[in-house]
């Protein structure tokens, strides 16, 4: 007997970034090593990332992310449940669109009522009582990093990485969204270089991001630079780092299941909270792009951060204690308990 179908109803863009695709993809991974069939709705700037990282993945294209638009297209479709990844989705839009079968929500903005069974929030301050009001009753909520969706490989270098944190730095990861939301890679990159000197720098990106041009032609002339255009070697990549400078979205948990030592930059109002109780539990260090004195923060911290072999060793402790790289099979686990005993 085949297992449940699941649409995956997913957004992406300029302003909300690839990282719902990313983490959306980690849990139809999960699913369907559990034996679900996932399908993505995807609107043209999640579909081009599915077809760069999940290009056999079955894909039903969507107009827009517009709710009208989306509700359109899956209301074509044949499902037994439905993952909504989408900020700009809430209560009745979800309710239309599952027309009653089993909904699971992936947020962490907490700021909208949510027509959900089962809400994932893996941001580490999220509490239940965010939600009061918010969702039905008798949902479920999977909060905090131990629900992170993370892809199955960083999982698999967890020990191998761990093992090595603390080492003087020979490698330093610079990921900071695959949209590179305003050009800050390049921008970044342009302040890191100056300050390390017989380091290699990995310099993660989408194909269509701002600072790809110009940071190719600084490549061209800086060897210690190496580009890394919409890679599949990302786990590989944060495993043999010793330092990174990285976003404060959802690969957050995969450099925390790898204990990679972190200048987390919050780029986003939604980031903010998570990024302040990492810095509270010594997980990262944290830096705000709209804070006035954010460039000599910045250069600051870089400092700290690959100089202080102490420091590094304590981030990696605290930040691999947060997750384990797990949570997508156990928010699987949860969602097809659900799905089966609605069907039954």
């Amino acid at each position: 007997m085949s297992g449940p179908s699941i649409l995956v109803v997913v957004d992406a863009g300029p302003q909300v970034g690839g990282g719902h695709v990313m983490r959306s993809l980690s849990l139809a991974g999960a699913l369907a090593a559990q034996g679900a069939d996932c399908r993505f709705v995807a609107v043209p700037d999640a579909a081009a990332i599915l077809e760069r990282f999940a290009p056999e993945g079955p894909q039903v294209p969507a107009a827009s992310s517009a709710p009208g638009d989306l509700a359109s297209v899956v209301g074509r479709q044949r499902f037994d449940a439905v993952v909504f990844d989408h900020y700009g989705l809430a209560e009745a839009d979800h309710r239309a669109m599952a027309k009653g079968k089993p909904a699971l929500v992936i947020d962490d903005l907490a700021n909208r009522p949510l027509g959900a069974d089962i809400v994932v929030d893996s941001g580490p301050a999220r509490r239940a009582e965010d939600y009061d009001g918010l969702i039905p009753d008798g949902a479920r909520l999977l909060l905090g990093p131990h629900f992170a969706p993370v892809r199955p490989e960083f999982a698999a270098l967890r020990e191998t990485a761990l093992a090595w944190r603390g080492e003087p730095v020979g490698r330093v990861l610079v990921s900071l969204g695959l949209t590179d939301v305003g050009g800050i890679t390049g921008r970044l990159v342009e302040r890191v270089r100056p300050k390390v000197s017989e380091v290699g720098i990995d310099v993660v990106l989408g194909a269509e991001a701002p600072s790809l041009a110009s940071l190719g032609k600084i490549a061209r002339r800086d060897t210690r630079i190496a580009m890394h255009v919409d890679t599949p070697e990302m786990a590989r990549l944060t495993a043999e780092a010793d330092v990174a400078i990285g976003a404060g979205g959802s690969s957050t948990w995969e450099r925390c299941t790898l204990g990679l030592p972190t200048l987390l930059v919050v780029l986003a109002e939604n980031q903010r909270a998570a990024a302040q109780t990492l810095a509270e539990r010594e997980a990262a260090l944290v830096v705000d792009l709209e804070a006035p004195d954010f460039e000599a923060s910045f250069d600051r911290a870089l400092v700290r951060l690959t100089t202080d072999a102490a420091l590094r060793r304590r981030l990696a402790a605290a930040s691999a204690e947060l997750c384990d790289g797990q949570g997508g099979p156990r928010v699987a686990e949860t969602f097809l308990k659900l799905i089966a005993a609605r069907a039954g």
